[in-house]
């Protein structure tokens, strides 16, 4: 009988406990989707980026292209079924994750690196990873080094607010070798430190020195070098305490990967619209069951397609082949082919 009684008492405790934390948990749970709620009073999404051609720079016009660009009008379209809903504004590395973090921006798109201090640290949540890339450095072509070990005793720019400063450090002090860091602010001073003969070398995500190579004086006179000597997976960033604005986040950019796995195009899409694939059904809203389950018009993921492409269409019209920076795809492909590019299911 004893023990029934202290049996009784442990789960009374026990219930106890739970609705002492639920209690704490519920208030929470119903303030969740601040940034959400003030997107929708607005009526648009405000967007950091930054400034490197096929990534993200306005044109002549003033309106803005890339490739992060095309994902935040992807968002808007899921939101207000509009792309021009959003509002794009240039924050440089020093005063972008601040500038999340205060309220400024909704998301960031502007290429910044998912790292566990970000997210622990700082308290930031990232969406799916868009971009993978690396760490590389930018040469001049008479230094006749072919790796980063070569240059021993180098001068080497580096952006300040990047996680290049901690992994240039790194990269040195594993090779035994040494070198001078010269930190740059301003991107604009960043190219001109090389062209200069301020610095021997230029040390960012590759992506962005392929990018100011093309802005040199004479790029055949510079050679980024082959090897990475970090993983920076790019993924847009929010603030932590609104998980619906997360996840429309996450599944709009799955859109446009699960739309390139179908096979779906910008141009084709129509014709899926008679498919009797029950998936293609649901991704497309013909059966509008999925949409109305997640709370999302039935037709989001067809709205985003016809209005930016799949996520294929998106790497190729900015960075890919044919483009300026003539990108492979390599590890942005999709898992299919051998990349790491992989959406989760729609169902």
């Amino acid at each position: 009988m004893q023990a029934i009684t202290n049996v009784h008492r442990r789960v009374t405790a026990a219930v106890a406990a739970t609705m002492i934390v639920a209690a704490t948990l519920l208030p929470n749970m119903a303030n969740a989707g601040p940034t959400l709620d003030k997107i929708k009073e607005r009526g648009l999404i405000k967007v950091g980026v930054g400034t490197t051609p096929g990534f993200f720079t306005p044109d002549s016009s003033g309106r803005w292209q890339g490739f992060f660009i095309d994902f935040g009008r992807a968002l808007a379209v899921t939101v207000f079924n509009n792309p021009d809903k959003v509002e794009f504004t240039n924050s440089s590395p020093q005063q972008r994750l601040p500038a999340l973090q205060s309220g400024e921006f909704d998301i960031l798109l502007s290429g910044v690196t998912e790292t566990v201090t970000r997210a622990f640290k700082l308290g930031f949540h990232f969406g799916p990873v868009v971009f993978y890339d690396g760490q590389g450095l930018l040469v001049r072509k008479d230094l006749g080094v072919t790796k980063g070990q070569d240059l021993d005793g180098a001068t080497i720019g580096i952006q300040s607010g990047t996680t290049g400063e901690l992994n240039i450090a790194d990269f040195f002090r594993k090779s035994g070798k040494k070198f001078t860091p010269v930190t740059i602010e301003e991107t604009a001073e960043f190219t001109k430190a090389l062209d200069s003969g301020r610095v021997d070398a230029l040390t960012q995500d590759s992506t962005d020195l392929a990018a100011k190579r093309t802005q040199l004086k004479k790029p055949d006179d510079y050679i980024l070098l082959p090897e990475r000597l970090s993983k920076e997976p790019l993924a847009p960033a929010v603030r932590a305490g609104d998980d619906q604005w997360l996840e429309i986040v996450n599944w709009t950019v799955y859109a446009t990967v699960q739309a390139e796995e179908f096979g779906i195009t910008k141009d084709n899409i129509d014709t899926f619209l008679t498919s009797e694939d029950p998936a293609v059904k649901r991704f497309l809203g013909v059966d509008p069951s999925l949409g109305q389950a997640i709370g999302l018009d039935p037709k989001f993921a067809y709205n985003i397609i016809k209005a930016v492409g799949n996520y294929g269409e998106i790497f190729e019209r900015n960075v890919g082949k044919g483009t300026p920076l003539n990108f492979d795809r390599g590890l942005n492909q999709l898992w299919t082919k051998g990349g790491l590019i992989y959406s989760p299911p729609f169902r």
